[in-house]
């Protein structure tokens, strides 16, 4: 099962909001957790002595194809599904280059892939498809009401 690498660990992920318009760049993954396909932010884990902005270029470019700038930190979110365990953390992202085009994950070989598309997400039509966190639509509507004030939110299952 390709979720095996993930078990009986605590990982770090770090994530990135890409806004365009009324919309937000979503990836559709077959969750590792529970085997079902999720609408999720670009991103991924950590890498011991990786910086957290690296990070997040490296796995916004493996996923998406796209160079960002890292902005400001969102959000954390908590996931602890035993055996999974996940610290995830989100920061608002600007793509600066590249071609948007649905990449791949190098955890993981060509057959076994959980990266299975890539789409601009109307923030209306988030209410229509499974996303996670579950809290995402939440934050995105508090971030667009509190006109770019900081805003850090804590979510833990």
């Amino acid at each position: 099962m390709s979720g095996d690498i993930y078990k009986n660990k605590t990982r770090i992920r770090v994530n990135g909001l890409l806004f365009k318009d009324d919309s937000i760049l979503l990836a559709q993954i077959k969750s590792p957790v529970n085997d079902a396909l999720v609408w999720m932010p670009p991103g991924g884990g950590l890498h011991f002595g990786e910086r957290i902005k690296d990070c997040l270029k490296r796995e916004f470019r493996e996923e998406t194809g796209l160079d960002i700038t890292v902005g400001s930190f969102v959000a954390i979110n908590e996931l602890v599904k035993p055996p999974f365990h996940a610290i995830e953390m989100y920061f608002k992202v600007e793509e600066n280059g590249g071609q948007l085009r649905l990449g791949k994950d190098p955890e993981h070989d060509r057959d076994h892939q959980i990266l299975k598309d890539l789409r601009w997400i109307s923030f209306d039509a988030m209410g229509d498809i499974a996303v996670a966190p579950k809290a995402l639509s939440g934050w995105i509507s508090s971030l667009n009401s509190q006109n770019n004030s900081p805003t850090i939110f804590f979510q833990s299952n």
